[in-house]
């Protein structure tokens, strides 16, 4: 969404929820793009990071189960042998 930064001034707030919520709102000047309102992203501290990684780490150590062989997938796509 593009918006003059004079009529930016009066529906500050209005501007900011939306750009909270996703939404490209680019103040401009003279009908030039001046900026972009984005939200701040929030980088994980040190410990949450640890903490995914050992998730991560902990889900790729388990197993895998045995799915169906490769038989019984193609009866699947091209019908029951007779």
């Amino acid at each position: 969404m593009h918006v003059s930064v004079t009529d930016a001034k009066g529906q500050l707030t209005d501007l900011v929820r939306r750009a909270e919520a996703g939404e490209e709102i680019i103040p401009t000047r003279h009908g030039h793009a001046a900026v972009r309102l984005e939200p701040v992203r929030t980088v994980p501290d040190r410990a949450a990071r640890r903490a995914i990684l050992d998730a991560i780490r902990t889900s790729v150590a388990a197993k895998p189960s045995a799915g169906p062989s490769a038989e019984r997938s193609q009866d699947f796509l091209y019908g029951a042998p007779e």
